[in-house]
């Protein structure tokens, strides 16, 4: 089966005038496509314009066009399990929190099937197939490629839908350390602003209003060390949106070492596989008993190395001064 999708296009945006191409319009009128796999549409003779299949992704469009897109279902993976080693915080009959390292996929997509978390659960433990999902078995969320820190993992369905019931509650509990540039003016403080998706770089998310499809999202902050240009600081998600403390964190003026996405990714003298942004402590009800987890997630060393260094630069500057 396929879904299809009717458009007519009613404004283009002020920039482009009178006509826009086709793959723009696409990406910018369909926030769930991108404009690279909108062009991939229209080369598999997917998109029609005014009735006719559409030859080029160049094609300018104008107000008062129609268009129609037929969206192929997508083949689910062959997930395989694969001994991949874990570092265990938690486990029972119920559940599993894990430290995840920086440079490891929480679940396989195209053109990364292979090496993720979900690989590595699948052979850890025996009957999670299907639990919460076939592509995403056992995952209740999830953490960035580049981010550290604990991820918790359902082993039943029972639990799955439980600890989902906790985030959506807010009443779990997840706190975070990072490593910013710059130095805030308060001690402590809560950006609440929506998030959604880039509305040029799809790739990407940003500050978008709700009314343009953001989702609320709010992050709370705490300064746990000064060290001259930089702060080790303590977040705690109330939401948690695709990069929410990334970007929030870009938009406070202070983005996350090491972040070359929303950050400048300057060079520090200290070599990093990823953001200097670690899940420190996460905090839940077990699904079942009822009791209160809360589990610490080791600091990773290259994170405690950047903290280290930057801690005497800042001693040696104010000895100077």
């Amino acid at each position: 089966m396929s879904s299809h999708i009717e458009l007519q296009i009613e404004a283009l945006s002020a920039a482009e005038g009178l006509h826009e191409r086709l793959d723009r319009y696409l990406s910018e009128a369909l926030p769930a496509i991108s404009r690279s796999r909108a062009q991939k549409l229209v080369e598999q003779g997917q998109v029609e314009v005014n009735g006719q299949i559409c030859t080029s992704k160049k094609l300018m469009v104008q107000v008062g066009d129609r268009i129609h897109i037929t969206i192929p279902d997508a083949k689910p993976l062959a997930l395989q399990a694969e001994a991949i080693p874990l570092e265990i915080l938690y486990e029972d009959d119920h559940l599993l929190i894990i430290n995840k390292p920086v440079g490891l996929v929480v679940h396989p997509a195209p053109g990364h099937e292979g090496g993720t978390l979900v690989n590595a659960l699948l052979a850890h433990c025996d009957k999670l197939a299907g639990i919460g999902g076939v592509q995403r078995p056992g995952i209740v969320h999830r953490l960035d490629k580049d981010t550290s820190g604990a991820i918790a993992v359902a082993k039943t369905d029972q639990a799955h839908q439980h600890l989902q019931a906790q985030l959506k509650a807010k009443t779990a509990r997840r706190d975070y350390l990072a490593v910013i540039y710059g130095a805030p003016a308060a001690v402590s403080g809560t950006i609440d602003l929506p998030i959604g998706r880039h509305l040029i770089d799809r790739k990407k998310m940003a500050i978008i209003p709700e009314e343009k499809g953001g989702r609320r999202a709010v992050t709370h902050w705490q300064v746990r060390e000064r060290m001259g240009n930089y702060t080790l600081i303590q977040f705690a998600l109330e939401t948690g949106r695709t990069h929410q403390i990334r970007v929030h964190s870009a938009r406070m003026g202070h983005p996350i070492v090491g972040d070359t996405v929303y950050g400048a990714g300057r060079a520090i003298g200290v070599k990093l596989t990823g953001q200097a942004l670690h899940a420190w402590r996460l905090q839940l009800e077990h699904p079942v008993l009822g009791t209160t987890i809360a589990v610490i997630a080791p600091i990773p060393a290259t994170f405690t190395t950047l903290v280290e260094t930057l801690r005497r630069r800042n001693a040696a500057t104010i000895s100077r001064t």
